[in-house]
């Protein structure tokens, strides 16, 4: 019976398999986007809702902590209830909780709002890629699905990045989420005709894991931005990193003993999945810092508008682009390995390039160059490391092990984050003006980005080194 409905599903997609293949990613990229989107919105933001610069880190964290700790939850919801009513029920919410988003008129109503999006969005992203694996079984229409989808995370927060300082500069960061209702209600109407259900899986649903997980993760974040504020002496501070870091452990036991696990320790038997996954994390990590202090950097530092700092991104947009549709031919040609690497050993060097960059500088010396250099290297590793993280899992695990890949890169957006806040607010301390500030600062949270890249490069070597791959 599995397999009848399998072949079902995989026919009704093969009579469309562009709109099929366009729907996901589509929806994936709307997620993707909406990590980013606000980057280049964040000065306006604090302006006109009154966030610090430590608690401004709080409205991409909140976005990035509900979708993350609820993720493994909304992948065991597509397995029970049909990944495709899921798909449907998740975009609803997400283009209702985007308006809310836009409306907010308060820093609390915005990360409250951004939280409920983020848990929408937990409902979604499991059953894209889920969706889009029972859709395209073989190859070669499930080779292309899945480098188009693994090649959104890179391009989709270039995406957001430009889009959003242009919509921030000539309207409002307000319509950068607006935007999504239109948009979301035209994939919703299309995802009704096109998509079709998937096989349902009898089963309970895990909430104490999915508690422990959401919980611990804030905890954790709560804790470490804290502690930019107040120091690692702090009750508050060490009471949240303690609570945090007893609920992971907490996380793990249940996993491990409980009858369905929203997260299956079995998954991470395999060293090519668990490093994939590491590297993921490790490599978002860098990347959200990346563009949280780069978007300031070039606004505050080199006294860009919203429209202009987009833009300033467009060479890595571009150069994530190019390569991100030419690594099929590329991994055939060389093989998977060294795009791999390459792509990492790619971003961290421009990631050293960029911590020496100074505000007098020409852009393009300064500036453009490295950030294509990060292109190139995010659209080559990015594919690979997706693939990798649910290569060989048994049909049972799909939705399970997709919803570890996307936790990978939600919780490694608020950790990178996070400790880059931390790091920026203990060792940037100068007194020459804003803008002198702002440029150390960077020069930190790159530098902080630096260690990150290699922490992924050696988790890469790791994976590469499993006789399975």
């Amino acid at each position: 019976m599995a397999a009848k409905t399998a072949a079902q599903h995989a026919e009704l997609a093969a009579r469309h398999p562009n709109r099929v293949i366009a729907i996901i990613a589509l929806s994936y990229l709307m997620l993707i986007a909406d990590t980013s989107i606000v980057v280049t919105a964040l000065p306006r933001i604090r302006e006109g809702l009154g966030f610090s610069a430590v608690d401004l880190s709080w409205v991409t964290n909140s976005y990035s902590l509900a979708f993350g700790g609820l993720l493994l939850l909304g992948a065991r919801a597509g397995d029970i209830l049909g990944r495709r009513r899921m798909f449907v029920v998740g975009l609803a919410l997400f283009t209702a909780t985007s308006l809310l988003v836009g409306l907010s008129p308060s820093s609390g109503w915005l990360i409250a709002a951004r939280m409920l999006q983020g848990a929408a969005g937990a409902v979604i992203a499991p059953s894209t890629l889920a969706l889009l694996s029972t859709s395209f079984p073989v190859d070669p229409m499930r080779g292309r699905a899945l480098a188009i989808y693994g090649s959104i995370t890179g391009i989709g927060t270039s995406v957001g990045l430009v889009l959003g300082g242009i919509i921030t500069n000539l309207f409002s960061w307000r319509w950068a989420f607006i935007i999504n209702v239109p948009v979301g209600v035209v994939l919703l109407f299309t995802a009704t005709r096109h998509l079709h259900e998937t096989e349902r899986h009898a089963g309970r649903f895990d909430l104490g894991g999915a508690l422990a997980s959401t919980f611990g993760m804030t905890s954790l974040v709560y804790g470490l931005v804290r502690s930019a504020d107040f120091g690692w002496r702090d009750h508050l501070t060490q009471s949240a990193l303690a609570l945090g870091t007893g609920l992971l452990v907490a996380l793990v036991l249940h996993e491990r003993d409980a009858d369905q696990p929203i997260m299956p320790l079995r998954l991470f038997a395999s060293r090519q999945r668990s490093g994939a996954n590491l590297a993921r994390l490790l490599f978002v990590g860098n990347m959200m810092g990346f563009w949280f202090f780069m978007s300031q950097y070039l606004q505050d530092a080199r006294g860009m508008n919203p429209m202009a700092t987009g833009l300033a991104f467009l060479p890595m947009t571009l150069a994530s682009f190019a390569i991100a549709f030419l690594v099929p031919r590329l991994s055939r040609r060389w093989g998977h390995a060294p795009l791999l690497m390459g792509g990492l050993a790619a971003v961290l060097v421009g990631m050293v390039w960029l911590s020496r960059s100074d505000a007098s500088a020409p852009y393009l010396g300064s500036v453009a160059l490295p950030m294509m250099l990060v292109g190139f290297g995010q659209g080559a590793s990015t594919i690979r490391l997706t693939t990798a993280g649910i290569a060989n899992v048994e049909p049972r695990d799909a939705g399970a092990a997709s919803g570890i890949v996307s936790t990978a890169v939600q919780l490694g957006n608020a950790l990178g984050l996070s400790v880059l806040v931390v790091l920026t607010a203990h060792i940037a301390q100068s007194a020459y003006g804003r803008a002198a500030f702002v440029v150390e600062r960077t020069h930190v949270a790159m530098l902080g980005g630096v260690g990150f890249m290699v922490l992924a490069l050696l988790a890469a070597v790791w994976t590469l080194s499993d006789r399975e791959h």
